[in-house]
C-alpha cells in the first residue's frame, strides 16, 4: 500500500499534474491487472444498474439542472467526458456531477446494506467520466 500526503493548494500555487490526487487515483484505476470472471460479472451488473437508474431519473428536476450545468461547459478539444443521453463532450467534473446526480436521484441502490457512507456504484459516474 502507498500512503499519499494530501493537502489543499491555493489556486495560484503550482504543483505537478502527476501529484494531483485525482491523477494518482486514475493511475491506479487504469493499472492493467487480471480481473477474475466473478469480479467482471459484478462490475457489469453495477454498470447496468447505474444506467437503469440514470434512465429512470433523467427527466427529474435535479437531474435536469445538473445536466444543464454540464452542458454549459462543453469541451471541443476531444478531451471531454460524456453526459448520459447527451451528444457532445463536457468538462469531466460536470459530466460526473450530472451522471452521479442521475444515478442517486431515485436512490434505488437498495441491495447495498453495509454501514458505510456510500454505495460502491457511486464511484461509477466519476470513473466513467475520467475514462
Amino acid at each position: 500500500m502507498i500512503n499519499h500526503t494530501v493537502r489543499t493548494y491555493r489556486s495560484a500555487e503550482d504543483f505537478p499534474h502527476e501529484e494531483h490526487l485525482a491523477y494518482k487515483i486514475a493511475r491506479v484505476a487504469a493499472d492493467p491487472v487480471e480481473v477474475p470472471e466473478e469480479t467482471k460479472e459484478m462490475i457489469i451488473n453495477r454498470i447496468i444498474d447505474n444506467a437503469a437508474v440514470q434512465a429512470a431519473a433523467v427527466l427529474r428536476r435535479p437531474v435536469t439542472s445538473a445536466r444543464v450545468m454540464a452542458q454549459a461547459r462543453p469541451v471541443t478539444d476531444g478531451r471531454g467526458a460524456s453526459v448520459f443521453g447527451l451528444p457532445g463532450k463536457y468538462a469531466a467534473e460536470w459530466a460526473a456531477l450530472a451522471n452521479g446526480t442521475a444515478v442517486r436521484e431515485l436512490d434505488f441502490h437498495d441491495t447495498f446494506l453495509a454501514a458505510d457512507y456510500s454505495h460502491p456504484g457511486d464511484n461509477i459516474p466519476p470513473i466513467l467520466a475520467a475514462a
